[in-house]
């Protein structure tokens, strides 16, 4: 029963539900798959590890974030100015 992350990033479709924000507004789910993609990445790249598994926060953060949002983030970060703690 138990899928692997590749089956389940092969099978992934769109965000599912999270319980964590279960208002309409999904702006704030957005944020922290964002912030959560860039942790998680960084965290598993320092330990020398694949970081694969964190694939599944990016694919939520594209589902769900307008693409203007995800530019200026990632334009911040190269500049040294986002607001977030990654």
């Amino acid at each position: 029963m138990s899928e692997t992350i590749e089956e389940k990033l092969k099978n992934y479709k769109t965000a599912p539900f999270d319980a964590r924000f279960p208002n309409q507004n999904q702006t704030r789910n957005c944020y922290q798959n964002y912030l959560d993609f860039y942790r998680c990445t960084k965290a598993l790249t320092a330990k020398g590890v694949d970081p694969l598994p964190c694939d599944w926060y990016r694919r939520v953060y594209k589902s769900l974030c307008p693409m203007s949002w995800v530019q200026k983030w990632d334009e911040q970060q190269e500049e040294g100015i986002f607001a977030g703690n990654v």
